[in-house]
């Protein structure tokens, strides 16, 4: 039985390079990475094919390359468009993407289902961090809850972990930017790296601040009856943390200020001040609500990830889905956001490969 060839879409970058090389890793799965680029410094024994997503002839150069499943790296998702989609269905691959963009992962199945569907593949949006392995975290604490309130979710990456252009530039776009989040049964606006909060972490209390990720849409949805579902990210140093958040009020008060322009010169800043941080990163989620017995609860799980190891994270939903089709699995015909379609002990496989330690605490609510 021939391989499944899986197509990276920016297989060069700091995630894409990374999913190329734990697929090569897989005797059933034939890999291609591609970029813009001409120069690939990656692995010279894995094949790499020049591929340009934004040219008139993107899809003719796909189908050309006959692909089981596109894996689309690509980022940042924010204003981008589904051509990358259509074009992996109407060459009848399966789509997945590791996409965080709120507007991006929640129109998703409305905008490409009836194409996946005719297409008879299955197309993925969000396969990462969030809402991929939230969902499954979040699953695995509701068991034996009868009600839950509240979900709170944080990451807390590493200082001196690899940032991706794409990443950057994604975390600029939010900067001071209003969106929307449910808070104790209400609509709230709030604004990109504001509303501060300290928050508690296995290796120590950082400065978490809010951002706009899919979950915030998607788990309203999921979990009927939630009251407050909020995200944040927590950067390890507090001065980035509050520069930042200056930038981000900045712009909230109507000066408009083109970060995502200055998204270098503020890469480069980033890496002087890394000699200051260090390569311990990691997650929380947190559930409360009512236990079945009546009594309300927190639960919360961490996730620690040591020697700059963090950026392998969003990259685990992605390939254990690759993973799936290349062994025969059917994963069903249509389009839809990775919510619920990975189970928490599927992902501890890939943790373990890292050395990274999970932890649940639970406390009164």
């Amino acid at each position: 039985m021939r391989a499944t060839r899986a197509l990276v879409i920016g297989g060069s970058g700091n995630f894409g390079a990374r999913i190329c090389r734990r697929l090569a890793q897989e005797p059933d799965v034939e890999v291609i990475a591609t970029s813009r680029r001409e120069s690939y410094e990656g692995d010279p024994s894995r094949r790499f094919v020049m591929l340009d997503r934004h040219a008139p002839q993107f899809e003719e150069a796909l189908r050309a390359l006959r692909p089981d499943v596109v894996i689309h790296c690509a980022g940042p998702y924010q204003g981008q468009d589904y051509r990358v989609t259509h074009a992996s269905l109407a060459c009848g691959a399966h789509y997945i993407d590791l996409a965080d963009a709120r507007d991006f992962v929640a129109d998703f199945g409305a905008c490409n289902d009836a194409r996946a569907i005719a297409a008879g593949r299955a197309a993925i949006s969000g396969a990462s961090t969030l809402p991929a392995l939230s969902s499954a975290v979040i699953d695995d604490l509701a068991r034996g809850f009868s009600r839950i309130d509240e979900i709170d979710i944080a990451i807390a990456p590493a200082q001196r972990s690899p940032r991706g252009f794409a990443t950057i530039c994604a975390v600029l776009g939010c900067a001071g930017r209003p969106f929307t989040w449910l808070e104790d049964g209400a609509t709230r606006t709030v604004y990109g790296w504001q509303a501060l909060r300290r928050t508690r972490f296995p290796f120590g209390t950082r400065i978490a601040a809010a951002c706009d990720v899919p979950d915030l849409a998607l788990l309203p949805t999921r979990y009927p009856g939630v009251r407050s579902v909020r995200f944040r990210a927590a950067l390890e140093l507090p001065i980035e943390h509050y520069a930042l958040a200056c930038l981000a009020g900045i712009r909230r008060i109507g000066i408009p200020l083109p970060l995502e322009r200055l998204a270098p010169w503020l890469d480069r800043i980033a890496v002087a001040l890394d000699r200051f941080g260090s390569d311990c990163g990691g997650m929380s989620v947190s559930v409360a609500g009512c236990r079945d017995s009546g009594e309300r609860r927190r639960a919360t799980w961490y996730l620690v990830a040591r020697d700059n190891h963090g950026p392998e994270i969003p990259c685990m939903a992605a390939i254990l889905l690759t993973c799936r089709l290349a062994s025969g699995e059917t994963i069903g015909a249509g389009a839809r956001a990775c919510v619920g379609m990975l189970t928490l002990s599927e992902f501890e496989r890939e943790f373990a490969r890292w050395n990274m330690s999970t932890s649940v605490d639970e406390t009164h609510a």
